[in-house]
């Protein structure tokens, strides 16, 4: 049997949480790592903001990637657009590029209930 490595990463614009399911039978859900993306300064030039938020968000979206090592299942849910985003990202990228993802919406939550919840969406 191939072994599977799922993810899931809980995400807004400014933080993630990462989680992964062990590798045990009972196949616990722990957290990986958490992850802040950076704020960008208010700029006089509306273009030179919009790149500086366009870098930040990839540095961003690199840092949470270099936590799915080898993955072949991720859930991402959090709050706004960012989420989708994070998947058009993986897609681009080509060692994420056979990645099964899936994505939902919900509010900030306690790593506690993250891990109830992925622990439903992850099998």
């Amino acid at each position: 049997m191939i072994q599977q490595k799922q993810f899931g990463v809980w995400m807004d614009t400014e933080n993630a949480t990462i989680v992964t399911k062990e590798n045990t039978e009972a196949g616990a859900v722990v957290i990986v790592a958490h992850t802040a993306g950076g704020s960008v300064a208010h700029n006089s030039s509306e273009k030179n903001e919009n790149n500086e938020k366009r870098t930040q968000q990839a540095k961003y979206f690199k840092e949470i990637a270099t936590h799915l090592q080898n993955a072949t299942f991720l859930h991402v849910t959090g709050t706004g657009q960012v989420q989708e985003q994070f998947i058009h990202y993986l897609a681009a990228t080509p060692q994420f590029k056979n990645l099964k993802t899936e994505e939902s919406t919900s509010n900030k939550m306690s790593d506690e209930k993250l891990i109830s919840f992925f622990g439903e969406k992850l099998f």
